[in-house]
């Protein structure tokens, strides 16, 4: 049975709070989906925002960003005792660090309350923060505090060496650490409801993985043999791609690369961990650049750009093959976008998983607009368009007047002839014949250049800070396109 979805990131979502967060507006969202017969829901990384608050270089794997915890919901539970005053309620842009400076003194206020009512010593509580990972991550944010935010291989040598000591906390880090695990437990509990309110709409959830992590992060830090570092824990060769149609130098993403001699030494336990968590928190997992499975692109971390890399071969097979293994029933989703040697989709076949197909991409550099028999295949999924392009409407007005005509032509031939260009892009997009067709939100509501969530190569503002202002547009265009999203 063929699905349609909706990539929608939770901070875009609307909200009292200037970022979208897991309360209301989460299950607002999913009454729309389930109303209009959308069957997925895709967000993106739900990780602590680390450098340029991009999602892709969070400061750990498995935390959640406490910007998403629901305010409201925390009032509605007693944990704060007087409702909480909007802030930037119909913003289009997400503010960071506004926001976090906002939202910050309510989630002390829960915290205080929580620890008066004993709330530590309860069953659900113990049993979230005794796990490793909890801990740890919250060690490093309370260190991380304590450092001015430096990257950890810049703290003084007793705290950037904890991971390997496990030395007594001064009190103040010990306080700081028990409020990060109290933010953590807030998250989680707030996430697995909204998740299960999903599931019980009869939506998936599906959530990113990046296949890197950040060098800032808990990962490296406590993990310090999973990667390839020097005796101060810099990265020697950093990830990123060559150049492409994004970038003339290419991408310079600066994540450390996996020592995969280790890894595999240590049956891969680190990727186990990280799936084996993430499948906790979705449904479907769609791993992100998946082609460094098969090959990655290692830059010296001395080159200013990503030029002056190589392509090494990755251990692929055995890494999936841990996997389903140690983790059955787990459904992965590969980003196999890009310029691709045939190998990295014999490696996707091989399992049987779904790939990616991109409306904008599918076109041919040419010129001749061929559309590349985008909708052809079943075992796909079809995206308009992903967070790293253009939203449709921006795409189609960059176009040259000779392109749009042609563009018009390939509906036209398509059997797609009434209606809007938008409408008739969507049209092409849902009634192809893959599996699944998901369409991100700017596209349903018909935005170009102010959807624009993500510009690959570039760090910083606007990056990651579109937001919808409120549900009325979404409303009106989700029943409009409702047949088309049903009838999949």
């Amino acid at each position: 049975m063929r699905e349609s979805g909706i990539l929608m990131p939770v901070s875009a979502l609307p909200s009292r709070t200037g970022v979208g967060e897991l309360g209301a507006s989460a299950y607002h969202l999913i009454d729309l989906l389930r109303e209009n017969g959308v069957k997925i829901w895709q967000i993106l990384p739900l990780n602590p925002v680390g450098y340029g608050n991009s999602p892709y270089q969070p400061y750990s794997s498995c935390a959640g960003d406490e910007l998403y915890i629901s305010l409201d919901a925390l009032q509605e539970e007693g944990l704060l005792s007087e409702p909480v005053p909007a802030f930037r309620e119909r913003a289009d842009r997400v503010d960071y660090e506004a926001v976090r400076a906002f939202k910050e003194p309510y989630l002390k206020a829960a915290y205080d309350t929580f620890a008066k009512k004993d709330g530590k010593a309860g069953e659900a509580y113990q049993n979230f923060v005794s796990q490793e990972w909890v801990s740890d991550y919250a060690v490093f944010r309370a260190l991380k505090k304590k450092n001015g935010g430096r990257c950890w291989n810049e703290w003084e040598p007793a705290d950037r060496d904890w991971p390997k000591t496990r030395g007594a906390l001064a009190a103040e880090i010990e306080e700081e650490a028990q409020y990060q695990m109290f933010l953590q437990y807030l998250f989680y509990t707030q996430w697995m409801k909204v998740k299960q309110a999903a599931n019980d709409a009869g939506i998936r959830v599906m959530g990113d993985v990046p296949f890197y992590v950040g060098v800032d992060s808990v990962d490296v830090w406590g993990g310090r043999d999973n990667f390839l570092l020097d005796t101060d824990g810099r990265p020697i060769f950093i990830a990123g791609v060559p150049p492409d149609y994004f970038s003339a130098t290419g991408q310079r993403w600066g994540n450390p690369i996996y020592d995969w001699d280790y890894l595999k030494k240590n049956g891969y336990q680190f990727w186990v961990d990280r799936i084996g968590y993430s499948n906790k928190l979705f449904d479907i997992i769609r791993i992100d650049h998946f082609r460094a499975f098969d090959t990655f692109w290692k830059i010296p971390a001395t080159c200013p750009t990503a030029v002056e890399g190589e392509w090494i071969e990755a251990p692929g097979y055995e890494v999936i093959d841990t996997l389903l293994e140690k983790l059955p029933g787990v459904c992965l989703v590969a980003e196999d976008l890009g310029d691709l040697r045939p190998e990295v989709l014999v490696l996707k076949e091989h399992y049987g998983l779904k790939g990616m197909k991109v409306l904008v991409f599918s076109i041919n550099t040419d010129g001749k607009y061929a559309f590349d028999s985008f909708p052809e295949k079943e075992n796909l999924i079809c995206y308009t368009g992903t967070h790293d392009n253009s939203p449709l409407m921006e795409w189609y007005a960059d176009l040259t007047r000779a392109a749009k005509r042609k563009v018009r032509a390939f509906l036209k031939r398509s059997g797609i002839k009434t209606g809007s260009v938008h409408d008739r892009l969507l049209t092409y997009a849902l009634t192809g014949k893959a599996d699944i067709a998901i369409v991100p939100m700017a596209d349903i509501l018909g935005l170009g250049k102010e959807g624009h969530i993500n510009t690959p190569g570039t760090v910083g503002s606007p990056n990651w800070e579109w937001r919808m202002p409120d549900f009325d547009r979404a409303e009106r265009m989700l029943s409009r396109y409702r047949r088309l999203l049903t009838n999949r």
